[in-house]
């Protein structure tokens, strides 16, 4: 079954006219969406926070979602958002902040998504140590030892796997129309769980996508590491890079993308101009980045 790119309550026929200009109204209906959904926190009938059970390396834990979604019942297609780190790792009041994003939540809402929030062990409100490759001792913040920083990687995709497998089973979530996506680590880890899970991954949108960011100097290496992981998934993804980014410098990224294409993957890379040093927010700038996602997610439709 295909994406359906218009929320229910907009999808009305198009009258005959160029393929440009509807496509220019298509957008501009949609940003008009996402911004008033934003700004009056409307366009999702039930956003809520709920606590999930999932067993990883045969321990149980709750972790924390946020659950933004449409009116009705569904199912709907679904994206499953991944947060990013913690800037440095070496302030532990930020491990428990909310991870969702009501920007992101917003457009995908007003297309008729759910989209899905998920807070990975010891992070947001979920249960269990945050422990995604710290320092020996962790005050020092995240690792740039690659043996300790991916260690943190493999554990942050075990979560992920636990919650794409419970978020297929709710019943508004048509789990044949599942895109995984994410921001900073999250993006990475997205790209490198679609190499494991092609057969459930639609599609995988990468928002200003690392592991580790250009301060470590082994950054470029652990990233590409992070990523070639993902090469085997055999659709198109969305990369989706700024400039001005303090931690993902966009001819670090664009190297990264060329590695990841050498090693056989295939993705898109797309980037927008942003005053330093906000490139990293790339994902609350929807003005920027909305053509082109709306672009990949006709692809993903006409892929059936």
């Amino acid at each position: 079954m295909g994406f359906s790119l218009t929320s229910k309550a907009h999808a009305k026929r198009w009258p005959s006219q160029s393929n440009t200009l509807r496509a220019t109204l298509l957008f501009a209906l949609v940003i008009a969406l996402a911004g008033s959904c934003a700004a009056q926190g409307q366009g999702d009938a039930i956003p809520y926070r709920t606590m999930v059970p999932v067993s990883i390396d045969g321990r149980p834990y709750k972790l924390e979602l946020s659950v933004h979604k449409p009116a009705g019942a569904g199912p709907f297609p679904t994206l499953v958002f991944n947060h990013g780190s913690t800037g440095y790792g070496t302030d532990p009041s930020r491990f428990t902040r909310s991870v969702e994003n009501h920007s992101i939540a917003a457009f995908f809402v007003s297309l008729g998504w759910v989209v899905v929030f998920p807070a990975r062990r010891g992070r947001g409100g979920s249960e269990g140590e945050y422990d995604e490759g710290f320092s020996v001792p962790r005050f020092l913040g995240y690792s740039c030892i690659p043996s300790l920083s991916l260690a943190g990687e493999q554990r942050a995709l075990k979560d992920i796997g636990a919650v794409w497998e419970a978020v297929s089973a709710f019943p508004f979530v048509d789990p044949r129309r599942m895109v995984i996506g994410g921001q900073s680590r999250g993006g990475a880890l997205s790209v490198a769980f679609a190499g494991t899970h092609a057969s459930t991954v639609k599609g995988v949108i990468n928002f200003v996508g690392g592991w580790l960011g250009s301060p470590c100097p082994t950054a470029a290496s652990v990233n590409d590491h992070v990523f070639r992981a993902g090469a085997a998934y055999p659709g198109q993804s969305l990369w989706l890079y700024a400039s001005g980014d303090r931690y993902y410098s966009l001819a670090q990224s664009s190297s990264a993308h060329q590695s990841f294409l050498a090693a056989g993957g295939r993705a898109s890379f797309h980037s927008y101009e942003i005053s330093s040093p906000y490139g990293h927010d790339l994902h609350r700038r929807p003005d920027l980045w909305g053509k082109d996602v709306l672009k990949y997610l006709r692809t993903l439709h006409g892929g059936g």
